[in-house]
């Protein structure tokens, strides 16, 4: 028997409460702010005052929110676990069987001999404060059983009203949406095969009107590159909850005796203000061992350069260009392997062609090394066009049904890497492409949804087998080549997560890089993922995907504070514009270490069109913030800027770092002024954070950059 006592578990300035006396499964009382030290009395007094009544109409004895709700203790809401066996239709009675608790960590086994089931539940609060949850469950029976669900449950305060998620498209990924939390059920289902463009990075629920500064909100996301789903939910008892897991295709995980099902792991974060909500995603990210430990080399992809049009000489010229301007690592995109002269055709064929490069890569390679960048390949691992040798010759290793290959998406279908044989092709091509030349980085497209996703074979549905699969390669590629780098690409951003971002070093925030677009998309990518693994890069003065023109600085300023590069042809730039180009990147290595270990922030202004963003040393002794004009500003001047995140015991000078913008015939502002003549103001990190200063007047869709250092004598990251 295990012990029926209240747990109170804490880390990172989380606390999380447990009651295990619940029938069935033991219930998260409390999860948020740390609690400090609770005795034992308090606890079970908690405990107590937290049971329902029941009340009229109702079941005899009041359902609870447990860790995985069942229907056989009363619960009426989502379930938790949902499966059959043999096409009966089957609700299991968990109840727990040993439970073993520590300081930050639970972990409860619980058993339905009956059903034939076990179930393993393993709650940890990370370093970070985030709680993680680890569900399994085992089929202890004598015949296949199919799961259909587990879910990871997490409570919600009374205080949550209003929810945040994200929806989008091609080129527009993780556009905030907000709605009222009523009672009901709100799901956000992905089908893609992957996150999709359109998929949420979390589900937020916090206090009315919650912004980057302020209101409880708490939040969940599920670590997982496949289909997945989001719930949140009030129930007419008045249970709030946000629960999330991967959403299984039917027979997709069917059991077999003593097999086991591992769902992906689910997170969850609070904040008083989405700033430090994503601040602990942040730090449980820098926390991993397989974290980029150097600093994220300055990138240039040649894609919207040279497209499909590969030669030689083009491309040494291009690298020139790139090593001049202080470029560190060159990607040589879509295009080089066998039969790819447009996006119809060659996918799966990964050798190098020889009617565009007879002598291979290596004289591309070896001039990017002699200019001092590493050399960074595109490769498309999980794709086939049907127009490829490797379609031919298998066609039974591409993704369909009965015989039929699903609608066509950019000419190309999917390869089913959980065939043994399709997977050691595939890791085979490029393993060989890697140990023949000198590559320290591929950039891993994935560029379609997988739709009917089955077994050419069987039948079967392959989306969880596949992800596994890729998982594995990815793995088994850096293990091979223990420098290799891989950036997680999805028709852009469709593939965000921190399951792929595990096995990869950064992920392709967007295929727009138009500034207007990417202020919005990568405000609410980070508030998963911190800014060293999102790749920002400026574009050329025209955006590829949107038509609009912007200056340098607007684009500049707002890719510096990611992991920064280059996706323009700057071969025809003059020699100033590559030189005010190579400026940027240097203001971007001054700051590098600042931007990659810090803390982001974004400031709640109140006219929409004005954005502010920064990033704060760990040490609070020097911060680098951007301010942009996204619209025309309903006050003119446009009043106050605030500057959140900083020490307000600290006294800090507040200097133009980057003010490259048209004069529109206004006087000057005192404080730019007095910086300029070498005088900054000095303000408290207290009334910089409460009143600010005057934001400068900007044409709409201008930038500019303003640094803040502690003007106190010790050393910091001061760059």
């Amino acid at each position: 028997m295990h012990s029926s006592r209240p747990l109170h578990l804490a880390r990172g300035g989380t606390s999380v409460i447990v009651d295990t006396s619940t029938a069935g499964l033991p219930s998260i009382l409390y999860w948020g702010p740390a609690l400090g030290e609770c005795p034992a009395a308090e606890l079970a007094a908690l405990a107590s005052a937290s049971v329902p009544q029941r009340v009229s109409g109702s079941i005899d004895t009041p359902a609870r929110l447990t860790l995985i709700p069942q229907e056989s203790y009363g619960w009426q809401g989502t379930p938790g676990f949902t499966g059959q066996r043999g096409g009966g239709f089957l609700t299991p009675a968990f109840q727990v069987t040993n439970l073993t608790a520590g300081e930050n960590e639970l972990t409860i086994t619980a058993n339905d001999d009956d059903a034939g089931l076990a179930l393993n539940v393993q709650l940890t609060l990370t370093e970070a404060g985030l709680l993680r949850q680890r569900l399994a469950v085992t089929n202890t029976g004598a015949n296949e059983y199919e799961v259909r669900s587990l879910l990871a449950f997490f409570p919600l305060p009374d205080t949550a009203q209003e929810v945040l998620d994200h929806t989008g498209r091609h080129l527009r990924e993780r556009a905030p949406q907000r709605h009222n939390l009523t009672t009901g059920s709100y799901h956000r289902e992905s089908r893609r095969g992957r996150p999709g463009a359109d998929a949420t990075v979390l589900v937020a629920a916090g206090e009315r009107a919650f912004g980057f500064e302020r209101g409880r909100v708490h939040a969940v996301h599920t670590a997982w590159s496949g289909n997945h789903q989001y719930i949140v939910e009030q129930t007419p008892s008045g249970d709030r909850f946000l629960a999330c897991g991967e959403l299984l295709l039917p027979q997709e995980m069917s059991l077999a005796p003593g097999a086991t099902y591992a769902a992906p792991d689910a997170f969850g974060s609070w904040g008083d203000g989405l700033n430090e909500l994503a601040s602990r995603f942040h730090t449980e990210f820098r926390g991993r061992p397989e974290h980029p430990g150097r600093p994220r080399p300055v990138t240039l992809n040649t894609w919207e350069a040279v497209y499909f049009d590969h030669n030689l000489p083009t491309l040494k010229a291009l690298a020139d260009r790139a090593a001049r301007a202080g470029i560190e690592r060159y990607v040589l995109d879509d295009g080089w392997f066998s039969g790819r002269r447009d996006d119809t055709a060659g996918l799966g064929d990964w050798f190098i062609d020889e009617t565009v490069w007879p002598d291979g890569l290596s004289p591309l390679i070896d001039h990017v090394r002699s200019l001092g960048m590493e050399f960074g390949l595109w490769f498309e691992p999980e794709m086939v066009n049907p127009d490829s040798k490797l379609a031919r010759d298998h066609p039974e290793w591409i993704i369909q049904t009965r015989g039929r290959l699903p609608v066509a998406a950019r000419q190309q279908q999917v390869l089913n890497l959980a065939i043994p044989e399709a997977y050691d092709y595939v890791l085979t091509c490029i393993d060989d492409v890697l140990r023949t030349n000198d590559i320290a980085y591929i950039k891993w497209d994935h560029n379609r949804d997988l739709l009917e996703a089955a077994d050419a074979t069987s039948g079967a549905a392959v989306v969880h087998s596949n992800v596994v699969a890729v998982y594995r390669l990815m793995t088994e590629l850096k293990e091979r080549h223990p420098r290799l780098e891989i950036e997680s690409c999805a028709s852009g951003g469709a593939r965000v997560d921190m399951g792929i971002l595990r096995h990869t070093d950064r992920i392709w925030t967007s295929d727009c890089i138009d500034p207007i677009e990417r202020l919005v998309n990568q405000k609410h990518t980070g508030l998963l993922v911190p800014p060293e693994l999102m790749g920002m890069h400026v574009g050329g003065p025209r955006s590829h995907s949107t038509g609009r023109t912007h200056a340098l600085s607007f684009r500049a300023a707002t890719a510096i504070f990611g992991h920064f590069g280059v996706e323009w042809d700057i071969s025809n730039l003059t020699a100033e514009e590559l030189g005010r180009l190579g400026s940027w990147i240097d203001l971007h290595k001054r700051w590098r270490d600042v931007l990659h270990t810090g803390t982001t922030l974004h400031a709640d202004l109140p006219d929409p069109s004005m954005d502010l963003r920064g990033v704060v040393a760990r040490d609070k002794r020097s911060a680098l913030y951007g301010y942009s004009l996204t619209g025309s500003s309903a006050s003119y001047p446009p009043g106050r800027i605030t500057f959140p995140g900083l020490d307000p015991t600290t006294t800090y000078s507040i200097t133009p770092a980057a003010f490259d913008y048209e004069d529109q015939g206004q006087s000057g502002l005192a404080w730019v002024e007095t910086a300029r003549n070498g005088a900054p103001l000095a303000m408290s990190g207290r009334l910089l954070g409460a009143l600010g200063v005057q934001a400068p007047v900007l044409f709409p869709e201008q930038s500019v950059l303003i640094e803040v250092r502690a003007q106190t004598p010790e050393l910091d990251h001061t760059p």
